[in-house]
């Protein structure tokens, strides 16, 4: 059964697998996170980029090469990545009453509680219903669970504000509000998750009106940084990379749910990004990986949910000798083919 937690768990904690288990870290293969293992090739960054504040018309032109990508006629707000977009959603309106569809990533809970709001966790759309603030991340992380866009907009007639955390919508764009956002909803997208680049630290809103206005003050000047706009630029321009991509991450994602079936583990659902997989006891199962230097991620609201980003190219050989270990793996083989429910 799924349990709330109050803990700020996060994945890409490879120092936790360092201390308990040992190693260097050129030694452990990171798959607790769910960004492409293949980033976008950078290439050269212009000098001005690394030298210059960006100005006003820099700005422009990288909200207009997101606006063309995500197919929306929104404004388009930039921030230091998709947290930072996160942690401003409270300020967008009056601490009231806020409700999160459950299980989620939990900094969106982290981030209402800390600016005053009251919180509650519910299951199902409909509970949503009434809420001064409704969060729903779509498709959810760590479950994959999935809601078509018009029952995304039905909701919105029926809550203050509705924000939807799109963060890893790119495998799956059909799911995406973009197209049509409804002057109540916020839309949160995520630059460095799928073009593998969370280093640059980018992400945006989608927003009309007042709350796009509020967005813009919460941001600031200078939200992003000349780096960070000439790549995205070029990567959004890029199409060609992002439908290879997006086939290559499909493929990968099959080829992790076979190994994963292999050892008997049933998948509870996930994106092209990464999977998730229930056993017995999650935490044996992350002990197992972890003794070929693997590194998964577990959550405290479930003993036997345990997700898997996917490796890059040159780490499938480590990967695949984690699960030719039948005897470790034995430990985690679920006895029924249930998943844990929400």
């Amino acid at each position: 059964m799924t349990k709330t937690s109050n803990k700020k768990d996060h994945g890409g904690n490879v120092d936790d697998a360092l201390r308990t288990y040992g190693g260097d870290r050129g030694d452990w293969l990171d798959l607790s996170t769910g960004i492409n293992p293949e980033p976008y090739p950078v290439g050269r960054i212009s000098s001005p980029a690394w030298a210059e504040l960006p100005s006003e018309t820099t700005l422009a032109s990288l909200k207009r090469a997101a606006r063309s990508a995500y197919g929306t006629d929104a404004d388009v707000i930039p921030f230091h990545g998709a947290q930072g977009a996160i942690q401003a959603m409270p300020h967008l309106a009056e601490a009231r009453r806020a409700c999160i569809l459950t299980p989620t990533y939990n900094e969106h809970r982290a981030a209402l509680m800390t600016a005053g709001w009251r919180v509650e966790d519910v299951t199902g759309l409909g509970a949503l219903c009434g809420a001064d603030m409704a969060v729903v991340v779509n498709p959810n992380n760590p479950d994959g669970q999935r809601h078509d866009p018009r029952s995304l907009i039905g909701l919105a007639g029926k809550v203050g504000l509705l924000v939807v955390d799109e963060s890893f919508v790119e495998t799956d764009q059909a799911l995406s509000l973009a197209p049509d956002v409804p002057s109540n909803v916020v839309v949160i997208r995520s630059f460095g998750k799928f073009y593998g680049l969370a280093g640059v630290r980018l992400g945006f809103a989608l927003a009309h009106g007042r709350f796009a206005a509020r967005l813009a003050d919460l941001a600031g000047p200078w939200p992003v940084s000349g780096p960070a706009i000439e790549i995205a630029r070029r990567a959004f321009d890029d199409t060609a990379w992002r439908a290879d991509t997006r086939k290559r991450l499909a493929g990968d994602a099959k080829r992790l749910d076979a190994l994963a079936d292999s050892a008997g583990w049933d998948l509870v659902g996930g994106t092209s990004l990464f999977r998730t997989y229930a056993t017995p006891n999650a935490a044996a199962a992350q002990a197992a990986l972890a003794r070929y230097r693997v590194w998964s991620r577990i959550f405290p609201y479930s003993d036997r949910w345990l997700r898997l980003g996917l490796p890059p190219s040159d780490g499938w050989d480590q990967l695949e000798a984690a699960f030719r270990d039948r005897q470790a793996l034995q430990a985690s083989r679920p006895e029924t083919s249930s998943a844990s429910s929400r």
